[in-house]
């Protein structure tokens, strides 16, 4: 039977980050994927211009909808920006018993555009983080949640330790802001368990945290063990890296649907 996954979001115009990153990525494992929308963002591959929030009383009732009404499997939580928001989120996903819970902390993207509000930084990770059955910040992102410097694998296990003491039942700090290989390390307060992968030259990385946190929590909505979604979600957004799309004038997406159109023969057209 084919799993519903719910991922919790903004809106990229653009199509290659967020609600838009998310179902792909949902389509392209063979989940039903399903939205809440938390933001619409006007942006591009060139940056981000504008935000709309949408109010915490639409987010509710969005999610009333969902889960009233459709079993989910898996939840994936990537923009939450403000305070209200996220205590409308956490709220629900208690009152629901949500399950698979994936937390992608966005905070800045690639523009440098501030898409968490600096004072909701510690709502997050108070309200959401011991929900989550596993947390996904990249190296930025947990140096804010830890207050902690990193600059070597050290350093990403011990930010990992620090991100575990705040409630997930597992940590993965990507390490791709890192010089040379790419070494992502999985925590799950007893061992860590390191992910390698060669430094794809591109520069079309737009959507690439969403696209990879979407992939785990499909793969968890399908029975995986944590290490083995994670596993399954690296090959596949390394994948999509390898075969990024040049889309407009800046930083282009991935492709979310190369090994599904190579099989179907359709790249040779």
């Amino acid at each position: 039977m084919m799993k519903n996954v719910l991922t919790i979001a903004g809106s990229d115009s653009s199509g290659g980050a967020g609600i838009q990153a998310d179902l792909k990525t949902f389509a392209a494992h063979g989940v039903f994927g399903m939205s809440v929308i938390t933001a619409v963002t006007a942006q591009n591959t060139q940056g981000v211009f504008a935000v709309q929030d949408i109010t915490p009383e639409v987010i509710a009732k969005q999610m009333d909808a969902i889960f009233s009404d459709i079993a989910v499997a898996a939840v994936k939580i990537g923009m939450v920006s403000q305070i209200e928001t996220i205590k409308t989120i956490a709220a629900k996903l208690t009152e629901y018993g949500a399950i698979n819970i994936v937390v992608d902390p966005v905070m800045v993207s690639k523009s440098g555009y501030h898409l968490l509000n600096p004072a909701a930084e510690a709502t997050l990770a108070l309200e959401l983080l011991p929900q989550a059955t596993i947390v996904t910040p990249n190296i930025p992102e947990a140096e804010v949640i830890t207050g902690q410097t990193i600059a070597t694998l050290a350093d990403m296990e011990a930010a990992a330790r620090t991100i575990f003491a705040l409630g997930p039942r597992n940590v993965l700090i990507k390490g791709g802001h890192l010089d040379g290989d790419s070494t992502d390390i999985l925590f799950d307060g007893q061992e860590f368990v390191h992910f390698k992968s060669h430094r794809i030259e591109t520069k079309n990385t737009h959507g690439t945290g969403c696209t990879l946190s979407s992939a785990i929590a499909a793969n968890l909505s399908r029975g995986l063990p944590v290490t083995d979604a994670v596993a399954e979600a690296k090959e596949y957004i390394t994948i999509a890296i390898e075969h990024s799309l040049t889309i407009g004038k800046g930083v282009g997406p991935t492709h979310h649907f190369y090994t599904l159109y190579k099989n179907a023969g359709l790249l040779d057209q």
